[in-house]
């Protein structure tokens, strides 16, 4: 089985409840067939550099997964038909970085004044 990352976004409008049972639905996919989670991280809701369908920000989703390549076309069929998801980018990897991704630590080491811990914005 190969490793793959893979980061979708989903449109503005939809509730963080509803991207959390899209992303199960995504994972059963992949664990059904056999394959392992990693990492799964909700990045929340950001801005987009450019509109995508109308909208200016969306739900980013990460997942670190192991699977092997019919487990991952099925995958990117079903994120195809889901009319909820704007953009997704799969990319092979050589292996899984445990630690939070840069996205999750940035949140993470800023205080509540909306400094990170250099002091800057």
């Amino acid at each position: 089985m190969r490793l793959y990352e893979s980061v979708f976004i989903a449109r503005q409008d939809i509730s963080t409840g509803q991207v959390e049972a899209m992303t199960e639905e995504l994972t059963s996919i992949i664990t059904e067939a056999g394959g392992k989670i990693h990492k799964h991280e909700y990045w929340g809701l950001k801005t987009l550099a450019y509109r995508i369908n109308k909208n200016r920000k969306g739900h980013y989703t990460l997942l670190n997964v192991e699977a092997d390549a019919q487990t991952m076309n099925e995958y990117d069929r079903r994120i195809g038909l889901n009319e909820d998801i704007l953009r997704v980018l799969t990319i092979k990897i050589e292996e899984v970085d445990e630690e939070p991704s840069i996205m999750m630590q940035n949140k993470s080491d800023r205080s509540y004044d909306g400094k990170d811990s250099d002091g800057k914005e």
